[in-house]
C-alpha cells in the first residue's frame, strides 16, 4: 500500500510521530507521537491546505510516497464506530482519546478512519511505536507547490 503526507523540507525523512505530539490534533493529545498520512495526495494537500491562507503558504513542502507492506496489520473504523461529533471543529478530546488509545493499544500499525475534509476518502495513521512500524519506508520525496487558487478569496 502507498500513502501520501505533505511535509515542510526541514522534516522531510522524519516519520517519528513527534511533531503531531508537539500541539496535539485531531486524533492525538498533546504527548503522543502518531503519524498522520492520506489514502491519496488530494486528501494530504487539503489536509494541509486547510490550515494556511495565501499569506502564509510555505514554498518549502514536499509530497511524500511511504509504501506500507500490504501485510501490515490495520484497524479500519467505520463512521458509526467513531466518537461522537468526531468531525467538529475545532476537534475535541474524545477524537484525542481515541487516537491515543490506538497508540497505548499497540494492536495495530495502522489505523484507516474517515476523514473530515473530504467525504469517502480516508487518513492512514501510522504507529510509531508498532514492531511492524520498521517495515514502512518513505519512497519518493516530490517538491509540491500549492495552486493559488486554492486560497483566493
Amino acid at each position: 500500500m502507498e500513502v501520501f503526507r505533505l511535509s515542510r523540507l526541514k522534516y522531510i525523512s522524519d516519520l517519528s510521530g513527534k511533531g503531531a505530539a508537539i500541539k496535539g490534533a485531531r486524533w492525538n493529545s498533546i504527548g503522543t507521537e502518531i503519524i498522520y498520512t492520506a489514502n491519496n495526495r488530494s486528501l494530504a494537500m487539503a489536509e494541509v491546505a486547510v490550515h494556511f491562507s495565501l499569506a502564509a503558504v510555505p514554498e518549502d513542502y514536499y509530497m511524500l510516497t511511504i509504501s506500507i507492506p500490504d501485510n501490515t496489520s490495520i484497524k479500519t473504523v467505520q463512521i458509526k464506530d467513531l466518537p461522537t461529533k468526531w468531525n467538529q471543529f475545532p476537534h475535541n478530546n474524545n477524537t484525542q482519546k481515541f487516537g491515543d488509545e490506538f497508540i497505548n493499544s499497540n494492536d495495530y500499525c495502522l489505523l484507516k478512519i474517515p476523514s473530515v475534509i473530504t467525504k469517502g476518502d480516508h487518513n492512514v495513521l501510522i504507529n510509531p511505536f508498532h514492531p511492524e512500524f520498521k517495515k514502512i519506508q518513505i519512497i519518493a520525496q516530490e517538491k509540491f507547490p500549492f495552486d493559488e487558487r486554492l486560497f483566493n478569496p
